[in-house]
């Protein structure tokens, strides 16, 4: 096959669809650890992480020592769930051990998104109920399941009509909670939420809703696509509430850089897909077994490296050294952060100034004021230091 003689700037610009008017646009050469290198031989610090993708550095050696392993046994063999694949059967068994009992089932996906579909289905066939509940700026995804619990109109109303029976409730409000009722087959929230601005909520509020759900037997689900794999200071955010949802979504930092999501809950619950009728939720892609290898990589790395404890010192290294008048707010948790300046204006000015300056920031989704901070889990110290020196001086270029 002959090849195109166009370079990669001119085909992302003629032949790749956008998402946008004005992508970041970055030619990128390769990525290693904290870094990006660029085509023009300079690079960039991420502290971004691929959207909190890579959360152990970019390309880590234990997961690319476990990528070529299985890519020299097999690929695609057959839809999900049908074959014995030793990867995907090890990384369901290694998951399902560091969570809470009854979460002892998987059922993995390629991305987040439909993760949480499969969760919305589920809940529906278990309960036998329509109605779902979601709140006010959270994010769940753009296919039409996850967007009609996405709590954000100005995604949603282009796309109406979308799922019926959807009503949100303001995030972080108890009171607001007893609207969950009978009717209600699942609840979905993020533990914290990331796309909405980095919003914590409290633990009595995170109680309560568990609380509620259990005396009207409503799902709870936890999308930690996000949130997930020691991001925020624990291996999972729901651990730092007191609670256990009844559903659990993950992707993102799981698979190490490769594609890979799954929901997780009982084998009581997800045994609602094997009748009426059989096979009633399949993927074929799902559960890669290259994936799955680069997930048990993963796993053990965040364990090994102690991944969740340094997440706790990064938040402290930047809290105490991030401090500039421009900065209204730093909050969330962990390694996911979010730094709140003074109007959308700096912002933009900021972010732009710090890529210049060698640091990849980005917005969350819906809120144009507040720049994500979620570094990789295992970015050296003194990079996040260096990487804070540009913030700041871009901070005071204003």
């Amino acid at each position: 096959m002959k090849r195109d003689p166009y370079p990669p700037e001119q085909q992302f610009e003629t032949s790749l669809a956008w998402t946008s008017d004005e992508p970041i646009g970055l030619v990128i050469d390769r990525a290693e650890g904290s870094y990006i290198f660029l085509k023009d031989g300079s690079r960039v610090i991420d502290l971004i992480s691929g959207i909190a993708v890579s959360s152990i550095g970019h390309r880590h050696p234990a997961v690319m020592a476990a990528i070529r392993r299985q890519l020299d046994r097999h690929l695609h063999v057959m839809v999900y769930g049908e074959f014995v694949q030793e990867e995907q059967a090890g990384f369901a068994a290694d998951l399902t051990a560091v969570l809470p009992p009854e979460l002892c089932s998987a059922y993995f996906t390629m991305t987040g998104t439909e993760a949480n579909e499969g969760a919305l289905k589920l809940a529906k066939k278990y309960t036998s109920r329509t109605r779902m509940v979601a709140f006010s700026n959270s994010y769940h995804g753009d296919t039409q399941g996850s967007l009609s619990v996405t709590g954000r109109d100005v995604y949603r109303k282009p796309f109406l009509p979308l799922l019926p029976n959807v009503e949100f409730l303001p995030f972080d409000d108890i009171a607001a909670l007893e609207a969950i009722n009978t009717d209600t087959a699942c609840v979905i929230t993020e533990p914290i939420q990331g796309e909405g601005g980095i919003i914590v909520p409290s633990a009595r509020w995170h109680q309560r809703l568990r609380e509620r759900c259990t005396e009207t037997g409503a799902l709870l689900i936890f999308d930690e696509i996000q949130t997930g794999f020691g991001r925020t200071g624990s291996l999972f955010a729901f651990e730092q509430f007191g609670v256990t949802p009844d559903i659990l979504t993950l992707a993102k930092a799981m698979g190490g850089g490769m594609p890979l999501g799954a929901f997780v809950s009982s084998k009581e619950i997800m045994g609602a897909f094997r009748t009426d009728p059989p096979l009633s939720h399949v993927t074929t892609f799902g559960g890669h077994p290259v994936s799955c290898a680069a997930a048990r990589a993963t796993l053990s790395v965040i364990q090994n490296e102690n991944l969740v404890e340094r997440a706790v010192r990064i938040e402290s290294q930047i809290r105490s050294h991030l401090v500039h008048p421009s900065i209204a707010e730093i909050r969330g948790k962990g390694a996911m952060l979010g730094m709140e300046l003074r109007d959308a204006g700096l912002t933009a000015r900021v972010t732009k100034r710090c890529l210049k300056g060698g640091v990849l920031l980005g917005w969350t989704l819906h809120s144009d004021s507040v720049v994500r901070l979620a570094p990789p889990l295992n970015i050296e110290e003194a990079v996040l230091d260096e990487a804070i020196s540009v913030i700041l001086a871009a901070l005071q270029e204003n």
